[in-house]
C-alpha cells in the first residue's frame, strides 16, 4: 500500500498492514530481541544493534539530531514473513539545516506480528552532509571522531 505518512511507525503500521501487532509506541512494533542492521552505516555509527532496548538507545541519541516532515511509501514486496519495503523520507539536520532526503530499502523480517529484524539500506552520504559530517557526528554521540 504505497502512501504518505508522519512518522515512521505510521510507515511501518502502513507497509506492513495486519501482520504487524497493534502497538501505541514504535518500539513495541519490534521484537524484545531485534536485530537491526545498517549495512551502509558510515563511521561514527553502529551497523548493527541487538534487541529492543539498544535500539531505543540509539533512536534516543538520534532523535534531537533529525528532523522529519513525511514519509513516503513507495511499494511493499511480501515473501511469507520478509518483508521489503521501498521508501523515502523528507527532513532536514537540526543543527545544520541541511536537508536530510533519503532513500530507502528496508528487508524486514517479522515473528509473532513483530518486527524481529531489519536491515536497513540507505545512503550514507546524506546523513552525514545533514548531520554536519563525520566529526560533528561523532561529537554529538559521544563517540570518538572518525575519518570518513
Amino acid at each position: 500500500m504505497a502512501g504518505k505518512f508522519d512518522s515512521f511507525g505510521d510507515l511501518l503500521r502502513g507497509a506492513l498492514g495486519p501482520s504487524l501487532v497493534p502497538a501505541d509506541e514504535l518500539l513495541h512494533l519490534f521484537a524484545e530481541d531485534v536485530v537491526f542492521e545498517f549495512p551502509y552505516a558510515p563511521e561514527g555509527l553502529p551497523r548493527r544493534l541487538d534487541g529492543r532496548a539498544r535500539l531505543a538507545a540509539h533512536l534516543a541519541q538520534l532523535g534531537p539530531l533529525l528532523e522529519f516532515d513525511r514519509f513516503e511509501l513507495d511499494a511493499s514486496h511480501v515473501c511469507g514473513n520478509v518483508v521489503v519495503i521501498e521508501f523515502t523520507c523528507r527532513g532536514r539536520g537540526v543543527r545544520t539545516g541541511v536537508a536530510y532526503d533519503q532513500t530507502y530499502i528496508s528487508v524486514v523480517t517479522l515473528r509473532d506480528g513483530r518486527i524481529a529484524r531489519y536491515r536497513d539500506y540507505w545512503n550514507p552520504m546524506i546523513a552525514l552532509a545533514a548531520l554536519g559530517g563525520a566529526e560533528a557526528l561523532a561529537t554529538s554521540i559521544g563517540e570518538e571522531p572518525a575519518h570518513v
